[in-house]
């Protein structure tokens, strides 16, 4: 079983910052891609931002020039900054990871997410 957490959400105001931070736990052999999807109330859910393990970020265009994921890949965990929020960041915010796992004598991929953030940013 793997557990995906992540923390940090909350009400900001336009303009303002925030950090959010995913951990990963569990039977890890190792991650290839941690990041973060966001979903807004009827709208689909999107990429915000992803890393792998050899750096290479994918960012929304919405978002480039404002939010910058890192990663600690020994402990599992990455991190988003969030800066300059407007309304249109308001969304629930998805750890996203893409990962091998243990099992029994072998390895697999699989994908797992967290459980969602609430972000609010009022104007």
């Amino acid at each position: 079983q793997v557990q995906v957490v992540e923390s940090g959400g909350g009400l900001v105001q336009a303009g303002g910052s925030l950090r959010l931070s995913c951990a990963a736990s569990g039977n890890i052999y190792t991650i290839e891609t941690m990041g973060w999807y966001r979903q807004a109330p009827g709208k689909l859910r999107e990429l915000v931002a992803t890393m792998n393990r050899a750096q290479n970020t994918n960012y929304a265009d919405s978002v480039k020039g404002r939010f910058t994921i890192s990663r600690d890949i020994a402990k599992n965990t990455a991190f988003l900054q969030m800066n300059s929020l407007t309304p249109e960041d308001t969304a629930v915010y998805y750890c996203y990871t893409d990962l091998w796992v243990i099992k029994n004598r072998d390895v697999v991929n699989i994908v797992s997410w967290g459980q969602g953030t609430q972000v609010t940013v009022s104007s």
